[in-house]
């Protein structure tokens, strides 16, 4: 499993569908990129930059994320995005 360091969230990126009116199903790679993403791990925070950061996030947390935010990664044949806190914008409930 991947461990992020400091301040950083492994996020997974939430496929969306879409139905248009006429009933075809837009596939989320058809569109643009989404912005919702599930939390899968979160670092433990701690000094950064010289500042304590504190963790908000927590694992299984749904986010909305920059949209070109975080560096993308393969791991064990799964797609992930590594982002620091400050690149998550919200928490949806």
């Amino acid at each position: 499993m991947l461990k992020p360091l400091a301040d950083r969230v492994v996020i997974k990126m939430i496929e969306s569908e879409e139905t248009t009116k006429s009933g075809i199903i837009l596939a989320g790679n058809s569109k643009e990129k989404p912005q919702i993403a599930e939390v899968i791990a979160v670092g433990p925070g701690g000094e950064v930059d010289g500042k304590e950061v504190k963790m908000y996030i927590q694992k299984g947390d749904k986010v909305v994320v920059n949209k070109y935010a975080g560096t993308e990664i393969k791991y064990e044949g799964e797609d992930y995005i590594i982002v620091k806190q400050s690149d998550i914008l919200a928490i949806a409930e």
